[in-house]
This record gives C-alpha cells, sequence and structure tokens, in this order.
C-alpha cells in the first residue's frame, strides 16, 4: 500500500483492537511494539485478563491499517483466531509506544 503524499497532512485517528487466539507466552507484545516503532505510532500494547492481547494506536489510517494486518498475522509461535478492531477519533494522549501491564486500565 502506497504511502499518501507527504504534501499532504493526514490526520491521526486511534485504533482499539483485541487480538484472541494463542497470544500470550509467544512474544505478542513485543513483536507489537517492534511494529508500531517501525510505523513511527503512539500507544501501548498489554495482554487481558481473558488470555487475549488488546493494543490502542494513533497515527495516520494508512500506518494503522498496517499495523492491524500485522496484529492479523503475530509473530510465528502465535496462533491468531480473531481480532475485533475499532477506529474512532484521536485524543492525542497515548505518548510514545509502549508495553504495558495487563493490570492497566487504558485509556
Amino acid at each position: 500500500m502506497p504511502d499518501p503524499d507527504p504534501g499532504v497532512q493526514e490526520v491521526d485517528i486511534r485504533l482499539d483492537a483485541t487480538v484472541s487466539g494463542r497470544v500470550q507466552g509467544v512474544g505478542f507484545r513485543y513483536f507489537v511494539l517492534h511494529e508500531a516503532v517501525e510505523l513511527g505510532l503512539d500507544g501501548w500494547v498489554a495482554n487481558t485478563p481473558g488470555g487475549g492481547v488488546r493494543c490502542v494506536a494513533e497515527g495516520p489510517r494508512a500506518r494503522l491499517e498496517r499495523l492491524l494486518e500485522r496484529l492479523r498475522t503475530g509473530p510465528p509461535a502465535a496462533i491468531v483466531e480473531h481480532v475485533s478492531d475499532a477506529f474512532m477519533p484521536a485524543t492525542g494522549t497515548l505518548g510514545p509506544f509502549s508495553v504495558r501491564s495487563g493490570a492497566h486500565p487504558g485509556d
């Protein structure tokens, strides 16, 4: 997917995605961290109490779509069964992408 014209300013939006399957104990959070940093996104990733992984990221829609594609694949040891995703307006409050504790309440 080609990047948009660099002279055009894209509006940031937010992606809130939860991945289910065999996604804990396989390096999924650090896979997401690497991918999000490579894409220049702000946000976080954390394990969920139900055995999934939740990712909240903000940035241009095209970059978030690329991250979503990677969430659907995951690292080699993962088995992704389902990804639920929602796009919404960005808040601009997330900061540099990080791995958070599963006990974090979110944003």
